[in-house]
């Protein structure tokens, strides 16, 4: 049996629960990491190939995505085993016995996630009254919709432009998962002036050094089309999204899709981590190397979780979106300067300004 407290060190995690619930085919994984900066906030994440370990991954990036956005909240995650294009009555049924299942976990506050929605968040916060990322009808500022997540990473590559010598007028850009995330980073770029040319689903690769029309893949996707039914573009396999020639080159799918084995490919100057652990260290040190500047997910893409504490806490969207592109922007700026002044790694750099507030946290707590 494996050990349960293979995860475990002195930020967490705090507790890891499994769900089981055969009655109605729910099998989950809740980690909730760190509590040290208050409950935890983190997205509860659906795919049939989730694990335990993913969960606890993820929870630490939020435990130091939260701290190093100043929030005052400590980092979770859950994941549920299953297919989120299942049909929507199947879905609920699912969401509502999960909500069930955490409602004694009081110290998390879930949010959506890949696979969850705001409509999944409003079926949560009807269980069990405990739930961000909530549909505008019930009071909610809907993040994916809004495009928080995407606004934050547009935030974080204006303010890296300089390090990474790279204007963004004209600057090609490369989106691996044109989804919720992908879709506005790409379109809050376009509006600074970058030009989108590959974009891939998990069907395919599209691209067009020309530029892609960002809308019209939009308008595509909402209807819940593949970006393969655009008319222009070349069609190439999925992968192909890794040998993009671009400047800017955004991860928005899932966890390492950047190993050692295929990070050679890529041919950017600038990487904003869109999702979460989207990159292997080992990939990571090598781009360092390169003169490639990585921006760390728990930075760069902190703008749903800055949008759902704002919503937590009573705020408006308008102050959502001015929070998000403030404190990205500042955070970037702080850690770019950890970087050139000690030459670290950019997660390395932004790894310990986390934790310094995740500790100064602890020190008030008894239990610590």
């Amino acid at each position: 049996m494996p050990d349960p407290f293979r995860f475990a060190d002195e930020l967490g995690p705090l507790k890891i629960v499994h769900i089981h619930r055969p009655a109605v085919g729910l099998k989950a994984v809740v980690a909730v990491d760190n509590v040290a900066c208050g409950p935890a906030i983190g997205g509860c994440r659906m795919a049939p190939d989730v694990s335990a370990e993913e969960a606890f991954r993820l929870a630490r990036a939020m435990t130091f995505k939260n701290a190093a956005a100043g929030l005052a909240h400590g980092g979770g995650k859950s994941v549920i085993f299953g297919d989120p294009r299942m049909q929507t009555a199947d879905k609920e049924r699912l969401i509502r016995a999960f909500a069930g299942a955490i409602a004694d976990v009081t110290d998390y506050i879930v949010g959506p996630d890949m696979g969850t929605d705001e409509l999944c968040m409003g079926w949560v916060k009807d269980e069990i009254g405990r739930a961000v990322g909530l549909p505008r009808e019930i009071g909610g500022i809907p993040l994916d919709e809004i495009g928080a997540t995407g606004l934050g990473l547009a935030a974080a590559i204006d303010a890296a432009k300089d390090a990474a010598e790279i204007t963004l007028k004209g600057a090609r850009v490369a989106v691996q998962g044109f989804g919720a995330v992908g879709k506005h980073a790409a379109r809050f770029l376009a509006e600074r002036g970058a030009i989108l040319v590959a974009a891939s689903d998990t069907t395919g690769t599209l691209a067009d050094a020309d530029g892609l029309d960002i809308a019209a893949l939009i308008r595509l996707k909402a209807e819940g089309r593949k970006l393969y039914d655009h008319p222009r573009g070349k069609k190439l396999d999925r992968d192909a999204i890794i040998d993009a020639e671009c400047d800017i080159w955004i991860p928005a799918a899932r966890p390492d899709v950047i190993r050692a084995d295929n990070v050679a490919r890529l041919r950017t100057r600038l990487v904003a981590q869109g999702a979460n652990i989207p990159f292997t260290p080992e990939a990571e040190a090598q781009l360092h190397k390169r003169g490639i500047l990585v921006l760390p997910d728990f930075i760069a893409n902190a703008g749903g979780v800055i949008c759902a504490a704002v919503e937590y806490h009573g705020g408006t969207e308008s102050a959502a979106l001015a929070t998000i592109v403030e404190k990205i922007a500042a955070n970037t700026h702080a850690v770019l300067d950890e970087v050139k002044r000690t030459g670290a790694l950019p997660r390395a750099a932004a790894v310990a300004l986390a934790e310094r507030r995740v500790r100064a946290a602890m020190a008030t707590h008894r239990w610590r």
